[in-house]
């Protein structure tokens, strides 16, 4: 369950802005400057304690990397892995939902989205929060570069069904689906997170790569 009201978090956030974006709209179409590069830039939408997005900027140094949190609480535990590794310069964190990102970057701005583990809102009346819903859908092919990917890990298998034919009738193009990701060949360079490391023993991994369909003219 994850801890909201650590009463100290925002003093820890403010402690940490070489690495928190604090009112990141402002950066809106010039993210490449605030990394110094024209790398491309992924993010990870709900990016939990951080050991996915922090293990991705160690082992792809030529890529920019964004973790996206809601929570303050949660984004501390992120703060406090990277505070023990070297400096990070291609990893930056920021505390918005991800209903806001229209307003945080611009048209074509991102080249891959991760969505890792996120909330199945079981409910149906709840649907609409779904990270992989209508709701969302549009925000990312907004942000994403032509080729852009989107990808989705869970272990719920109802979320998988579900953004399956969520994917489907937006019309996003399937590149991979996998049913079981961690007994199957060919994803040896699967960087995990910590929810993933921990409950992956009691069932499968799944894992969708999309891509938003471009106007072929």
């Amino acid at each position: 369950m994850r801890l909201r009201n650590n009463p100290k978090a925002n003093e820890i956030l403010e402690n940490h802005k070489d690495i928190v974006v604090f009112n990141p709209n402002e950066n809106k179409g010039k993210w490449h400057d605030v990394f110094g590069n024209d790398h491309p830039i992924y993010i990870e939408i709900g990016m939990g304690k951080g050991d996915f997005i922090i293990e991705n900027a160690k082992t792809y140094p030529d890529i920019n990397f964004i973790g996206i949190e809601k929570f303050p609480s949660v984004m501390v535990g992120a703060l406090k892995k990277i505070d023990e590794e070297e400096p990070l310069a291609n990893l930056r964190l920021m505390k918005v939902d991800a209903i806001e990102l229209n307003d945080i970057f611009l048209e074509n701005e991102v080249s891959r989205i991760y969505l890792n583990f996120s909330d199945p809102w079981p409910k149906k009346k709840h649907a609409k929060r779904r990270l992989t819903s209508e709701t969302f859908l549009p925000i990312y092919q907004n942000i994403l570069k032509r080729d852009g990917e989107l990808i989705l890990k869970t272990d719920n298998r109802t979320l998988f069904e579900y953004s399956l034919i969520s994917f489907q009738q937006f019309g996003l193009q399937f590149e991979d689906v996998c049913l079981d990701l961690h007994h199957s060949d060919g994803y040896e360079d699967n960087i995990q997170t910590e929810y993933e490391r921990k409950f992956s023993p009691f069932g499968p991994i799944y894992r969708i790569v999309t891509k938003f369909k471009g106007d072929e003219s």
